[in-house]
């Protein structure tokens, strides 16, 4: 007689694609750029968090990338007002 606690074990297959001439797996789904990328592999935990997010803020980048951000944020805030129709002139003196 069979056990009911134990679950059933899936079937695997072998298989390999006839025409493939490559490298890795054909069915590993991977972004061409996630080598590049320092968050795509990360491990899991706080301390690996931690630790990653510290590499991060030590490696700059590209500088204008910060006022870059500021402009266009800002364009956008002041499209946004422009559409709702905000007055301005509460911020100026009289």
């Amino acid at each position: 007689m069979r056990n009911f606690l134990k679950l059933r074990k899936n079937r695997s297959y072998n298989y390999s694609p006839r025409y493939y001439k490559g490298e890795n797996s054909p069915f590993k789904i991977e972004h061409k750029l996630d080598k590049y990328r320092s968050t795509a592999h990360t491990q899991r935990g706080l301390k690996n968090k931690f630790s990653s997010a510290v590499d991060d803020l030590k490696n700059e980048g590209d500088k204008n990338v910060k006022l870059r951000f500021l402009i266009i944020v800002a364009i956008l805030i002041l499209l946004f007002l422009f559409i709702i129709d905000f007055d301005l002139s509460i911020f100026l003196n009289p």
